[in-house]
């Protein structure tokens, strides 16, 4: 059995030039970001990375562009999800022609509490899967939102479910309700929710955790320091990173990008995706909260 996968894994964006079309070369730099920043693996396409308006085309070039550009240094988990299990399957496919080490589905919302349509779903999604599955638990209206004991009983009922991503709140309440109900099936449970409630997760005994990629570098010296025992240094970190995180709860890919943008990592900041927009009065409150937060710049210029 491979080593279980832990740590920070930051769900990386897709950037995109003015004109709506994906900029290869910022794409490049936020991988290289994320390698500096000593992360532990990365995630790719999620919901961060406004995977609902990629194309199949767009979608399969990028997975083998970031796989490329990682070259086996750090553990990739491709992003799976769809509604239809046979789209999710070739997804999943792709994942194992890369290498990736797990493949994250989320749990569908149109099956929603239905824990034996669930089941057939995650069943037909992994049959002859080549990866582990993660079971990603998003809260409606993305995804089905699953009591805690409705994702243990999936997962137990699929032995490809090796991994949970455990996003519904209150997430670390609900991660030690998976890991009893689970009772060993799975090998670790992340925490995702934008990173906002990682130290609570991690007491309670998350592997790690799956944020969006602005703070990368951060989200790692917090795991990393958390695995060595030195929890102080963790909050600190976490009481640094969390008024950004919250308005990035808000502004979500707008706020990744210009974050990116402003700490020298990408170029472009155009989203796709729907969402609030910046006002003047958005731009001087996260220019306060970035000058407040210290962070420092990436250490390579953009490609």
């Amino acid at each position: 059995m491979t080593k279980s996968l832990a740590g920070a894994f930051p769900v990386l964006p897709t950037p995109f030039r003015d004109d709506g079309q994906i900029d290869t070369a910022d794409f490049l730099s936020v991988i290289d970001f994320a390698l500096e920043s000593q992360v532990d693996g990365v995630v790719y396409p999620g919901v961060a990375s406004e995977v609902e308006t990629l194309t199949p085309e767009e979608r399969q070039s990028q997975v083998s562009l970031l796989a490329e550009r990682i070259a086996g240094r750090i553990p990739i988990i491709i992003g799976a999800s769809d509604p239809d299990p046979s789209v999710a399957a070739r997804h999943i496919a792709q994942g194992a022609e890369i290498g990736a080490a797990a493949a994250m589905v989320i749990a569908p919302f149109a099956i929603g509490n239905d824990i034996d349509a669930q089941i057939a779903y995650f069943k037909a999604v992994s049959a002859g899967a080549g990866v582990p599955i993660m079971l990603q638990n998003q809260p409606k209206p993305i995804g089905a939102g699953l009591t805690p004991e409705e994702v243990a009983a999936v997962a137990n009922a699929v032995p490809e479910i090796r991994y949970v991503k455990e996003e519904t709140a209150p997430c670390g309440q609900h991660l030690t309700r998976i890991k009893a109900a689970a009772n060993g099936s799975v090998e670790a449970i992340f925490g995702g929710a934008g990173g906002r409630y990682v130290t609570d997760e991690l007491a309670r005994g998350a592997a790690g955790t799956m944020p969006a990629s602005e703070l990368a570098d951060i989200h790692a010296q917090m795991i990393h320091a958390w695995q060595q025992g030195d929890a102080k240094t963790t909050r600190r970190l976490y009481n640094v990173s969390l008024p950004l995180l919250n308005f990035q709860a808000i502004f979500r890919m707008h706020m990744t990008k210009e974050v990116l943008r402003r700490r020298g990592v990408i170029k472009n900041t155009f989203v796709r995706g729907k969402g609030p927009k910046f006002d003047d009065g958005d731009r001087a409150e996260l220019a306060l909260l970035l000058a407040e937060a210290d962070l420092p710049y990436s250490n390579h210029k953009p490609v």
